[in-house]
């Protein structure tokens, strides 16, 4: 065993400290406007663990899609809770905060143990049911390289039902595929890409035509149960923009699903080549611009069209592959905290969540960490 190095009561400066996103994202200006008070927000993912502290309270009565019976409060990956907290986290002087603070968080549990799932129709199943459970906005931080027709049509029902559907766009490496994933990939769906701590593209992000706005990826902060890792990849990008939406949904709620996706794009902020790019789609999302900049209406979700640089007969999506991927893997958890009683244990875990043959083993490297926290909370 590694011996522990550091007070306890550290832990909560240094989670707060390494948030280097909310500046970046000038959320406490957003705040000003909205904290998206009530607004229900999916998280179709492994679970979420309503009894870690920066989610208490924050959790409605969900589903588990992967063990009958179950409400979606267990989570025996951490990547929903990462995620949720990422959307929602308490904002209080310790641990995670959110982007929308005051949004709620309906957890939807379609990931097994091993971070993954067979087939899109366990997504689908799980999307349909948060449509018609309240949610106004869906993240899904998950994706494969192959197309699911019955996720396709999840996702119009989505969308006939006023709901915001959010996806992450993928990793290279995780997957056979230079391509966006899908669902990121279906038309409508916001697509989003990774940056890295420096406001630049993510080189390990996927992306295309396809790509929509960009947040960011890397060495960020993640509620786990039993404490926090660090975390990267567009997995964690895509609750930022989810978060946004909730902010926006709060802040006008009769205003469209279409509309808040047209605002969250034309008042992204741009990068790269002037305009839209295959790297960071519109441009890195803006809050506080989705709060105040005027923008006009429209009738339809502008994102709901072939794109124009793909010709009209091909298919905006990736191409089919045998593998799902889950994109959690291309979390690197650098550091854990582990809250008062339990100790923590700081490791580097990198694994590929695609799916395997039942009887292929899984790897993962677990080096030595350099340091660990724990803390009193």
């Amino acid at each position: 065993m590694v011996p522990l190095v550091g007070p306890a009561p550290a832990y909560a400066d240094e989670v707060r400290n390494q948030q280097w996103h909310l500046s970046h994202l000038r959320v406490d200006a957003a705040w000003q406007h909205s904290t998206g008070e009530d607004t229900v927000v999916a998280v179709i993912d492994s679970g979420v663990d309503s009894d870690h502290p920066d989610l208490r309270g924050k959790v409605l009565p969900g589903i588990d899609l992967v063990d009958e019976g179950g409400d979606g409060h267990t989570d025996e990956v951490g990547h929903g809770t990462g995620v949720a907290a990422l959307i929602a986290g308490h904002d209080d002087p310790a641990g995670v905060v959110g982007i929308a603070p005051g949004a709620k968080i309906l957890p939807v549990r379609v990931l097994d143990q091993d971070n993954r799932y067979d087939d899109g129709s366990t997504v689908a199943k799980g999307l349909r049911w948060a449509v018609d459970h309240g949610a106004r906005v869906a993240n899904l931080s998950l994706g494969s390289a192959k197309h699911s027709a019955d996720l396709a049509d999840a996702i119009q029902y989505a969308y006939d039902h006023d709901v915001v559907v959010v996806a992450c766009g993928g990793n290279v490496g995780v997957e056979k595929t230079d391509e966006i994933w899908y669902p990121a990939s279906e038309p409508g769906v916001i697509a989003v890409t990774g940056l890295d701590q420096e406001g630049r593209f993510w080189k390990s992000s996927l992306h295309g035509p396809q790509s929509v706005v960009s947040a960011p990826a890397v060495k960020l902060v993640g509620a786990r149960p039993g404490g926090y890792w660090k975390v990267q990849g567009t997995s964690f990008a895509a609750p930022m923009v989810s978060a946004a939406a909730a902010l926006v949904r709060s802040h006008w709620p009769d205003m469209s699903a279409a509309n808040v996706v047209n605002r969250l794009i034309r008042t992204a902020r741009d990068k790269g080549p002037e305009g839209r790019d295959d790297r960071y789609g519109f441009g890195v999302v803006d809050p506080v611009g989705a709060l105040t900049n005027p923008v006009a209406s429209v009738r339809k979700n502008p994102l709901d069209i072939t794109p124009p640089s793909r010709p009209p007969s091909a298919e905006w999506r990736s191409s089919p592959a045998a593998k799902q991927i889950v994109e959690s893997d291309d979390s690197s958890a650098w550091w854990w905290i582990g809250f008062g009683g339990l100790g923590g244990v700081a490791v580097t875990v990198t694994a590929a969540a695609v799916l395997r043959r039942r009887r292929e083993p899984a790897t993962t490297t677990i080096p030595v960490p350099p340091t660990i926290w724990t803390s009193g909370r």
